[in-house]
């Protein structure tokens, strides 16, 4: 998936079936039969690829199996498609069509447990299928400037650089620009550059022949193929390596590609929109990021706020993201009261947009989808009621014993001197539990 979509829902429903089922790992995700990869969407007890590219044969042979409906048992091509190695006793299910569930050490588990199981995994893979757009909150207050920069920008061709800190929505920005473009009918994709690994950088933005190296099993083409005609974001730009600085620096000014073990250049037609959040200037002076590369890049620059200098749009947003919440949770409208604006319009927001969202995402799990938690999502203790016999709730008592095994125990869950063997739980129980009360492990550390 382009967009980024927050696995929140998902991880609440795969630890639901962990404890119910008595399994250690889960993992979803979904197939997309035209882009011919999986994309994880939620796991726990795994490291997955977010996304792995699939040829044509592969993507028919898992669409096939999604098709029937049936699950998988031991080992499975599926599971190796998404990157799970050692197999032999994972069960494998499918989802509505599109989605695949994979559980560690399940063999034990019957079809009538896990199909009721995963029944709420379904409206979340269904609900995946159309991702919800993001609306430029904020374009008539906070983001004002922001916004005439993009009509401006929009038409021409020129490339755009978008500075600003982390989560505070660069790539929004970015789909705004190429929806206001004349490639809109175009892809848009978005690649994060500080998460390719350095030796793959070259077949990920370049493509690469079968053969050309140890595992190219097939032809693939790579980011700027993928996007022609349309508009690639380089995300995180100040973390490519100087040695592909160059390569990059080269495809910007001849306009063509050429495939890692390629005979030939490959014509490209490409609008790139990088955005960093770290401070190119100073990185040339330092000679971490190339000069020519900076300037090639630095056409058209535009600056986003940070959240705490926009606060007149964090209700705005607030009510944004609980109504997208709703819509996920399939309840009623989330409401914020005045106390919850006030909470978090007294909040720094050090991650910006993308903490917000998860704030509300927190908080609409912590009230079950009925109501908004604002207070224990954003790690704030609210007064009790005055009565006459002060007694807490039965979710605050353990929230407070579980928290008083973390300190004892520095923060760490699992084995001998976790807090799991001190509270004689199981550690997949524990963190349920934690989630569910909104304990943070780290905070203990």
């Amino acid at each position: 998936m382009t967009n980024e979509t927050s696995w929140a829902p998902v991880e609440a429903a795969l630890w639901q079936i962990i404890e119910a089922l008595g399994v250690p790992s889960a993992m979803l995700a979904v197939l997309d039969r035209d882009q011919q990869r999986l994309d994880t969407i939620g796991a726990i007890g795994f490291a997955p690829r977010p996304q792995s590219e699939l040829d044509e044969a592969s993507t028919a042979r898992i669409g096939a199996w999604l098709d029937a409906g049936l699950p998988s048992r031991g080992s499975s091509p599926v599971a190796r498609d998404l990157g799970v190695r050692d197999d032999t006793d994972r069960l494998v299910a499918p989802i509505a069509g599109r989605g695949v569930l994979v559980l560690g050490r399940a063999l034990h588990v019957s079809d009538a447990q896990l199909a009721r199981a995963i029944a709420p995994l379904t409206p979340l893979v269904l609900r995946d299928a159309t991702p919800i757009a993001d609306p430029i909150v904020g374009a008539d207050a906070g983001l004002r400037d922001v916004m005439r920069a993009v009509e401006q920008v929009a038409p021409t061709f020129a490339p755009v650089l978008l500075l600003g800190e982390t989560g505070s929505g660069k790539e929004v920005v970015a789909r705004a620009i190429h929806d206001r473009s004349p490639r809109r009918a175009g892809p848009i994709l978005r690649v994060n550059c500080g998460a390719i690994a350095p030796e793959l950088i070259d077949s990920e933005l370049f493509g690469h022949e079968r053969g050309s190296f140890t595992g190219a099993s097939g032809q693939r083409r790579g980011w700027f193929e993928r996007a022609d005609g349309g508009t690639l974001f380089l995300d995180e730009i100040g973390e490519l390596p100087l040695a592909a600085q160059v390569r990059l620096l080269r495809v910007l000014q001849d306009g063509e590609i050429q495939r890692v073990g390629g005979e030939r250049p490959l014509r490209i037609d490409v609008r790139v929109i990088a955005a960093t959040h770290r401070d190119l200037a100073a990185m040339v002076r330092a000679g971490q990021f190339r000069e020519d590369l900076w300037y090639r890049i630095d056409v058209f620059a535009i600056r986003l706020p940070p959240l705490r200098e926009r606060r007149a749009d964090i209700a705005l947003l607030a009510e944004h993201f609980a109504e997208r919440a709703a819509q996920r949770f399939g309840s009623a409208r989330l409401r914020l009261s005045p106390g919850d604006l006030a909470l978090l319009e007294a909040h720094d927001w050090p991650g910006n947009v993308r903490e917000l969202a998860a704030v509300i995402e927190r908080a609409a799990i912590l009230g079950e989808g009925r109501h908004l938690e604002i207070g224990r999502a954003i790690g704030v203790r609210r007064e009790p009621a005055p009565r006459t016999i002060e007694f807490p709730s039965l979710d605050d008592a353990i929230r407070t014993h579980i928290e008083r095994a973390l300190k004892h125990c520095q923060g760490r869950i699992d084995g001998v001197h976790g807090a799991a063997r001190l509270l004689q739980v199981h550690p997949n129980t524990l963190r349920s539990r934690m989630h569910k009360l909104g304990v943070r492990w780290d905070e203990f550390r």
